[in-house]
């Protein structure tokens, strides 16, 4: 499954520009991933940073959105107060590259959403890119399930909030659960001690692992 996956990938990323870079991708991206700055106005920002400005333009949700990182292959925009799409090109083969794109929210806490496109802006199934974290998984190894601190701290994680960062300097994702921080200050420190760190992915040729 995984190679005709690949094979999939490849052969749409294939018929696009094998020299794009992040400011081309952002640029061309479709309105609608992110309505509240349109093409103008991402190629505005773009400018900007690179002629050394402050890249912060009023959007149309009537804030400001801020371009605060970009490189060849990663982006970090700030799209309103509480609001950041980050960007990063990840490698296929023969130049071609996968866009992978997170949007997080903080409000009250940092919880994200994945996805994946071609540099065209075609869609790609995330499940066969990556396998999205549980709340489960965030659990230490040999935590004894049936003790009484699991069970009320499983009651309070009713919910999996989860961080999405990606690196800048090198294609890794980091998971962080960030339910906890949504608890009450006691029930957290309940909770925090069965609680293992964050996961971190790396790009493997067509897919997270």
């Amino acid at each position: 499954m995984k190679r005709l996956i690949f094979s999939l990938l490849v052969g749409a990323c294939s018929l696009e520009m094998s020299a794009q870079d992040m400011a081309g991708v952002f640029t061309a991206m479709p309105d609608l991933y992110i309505p509240q700055l349109e093409s103008a106005w991402r190629k505005d920002l773009v400018d900007m940073y690179n002629s050394g400005k402050e890249a912060r333009l009023k959007n149309t949700m009537n804030g400001f959105s801020t371009l605060k990182r970009l490189t060849p292959d990663y982006l970090l925009l700030q799209t309103s107060e509480r609001g950041t799409v980050e960007m990063k090109l990840l490698p296929l083969v023969n130049n071609t590259h996968v866009v992978c794109m997170i949007f997080t929210v903080d409000g009250p806490v940092p919880d994200s959403r994945i996805s994946f496109y071609t540099t065209e802006w075609k869609p790609l199934p995330a499940a066969d890119l990556f396998t999205a974290p549980v709340g489960e998984w965030y659990l230490k190894e040999g935590v004894d399930r049936s003790s009484e601190a699991y069970k009320e701290a499983a009651s309070r994680l009713d919910m999996d909030l989860i961080h999405y960062q990606l690196s800048e300097e090198s294609p890794t994702l980091t998971a962080t659960y960030t339910t906890p921080a949504y608890l009450g200050e006691e029930e957290r420190k309940k909770v925090e001690p069965l609680l293992a760190e964050p996961k971190v992915y790396t790009w493997k040729r067509s897919h997270f692992e």
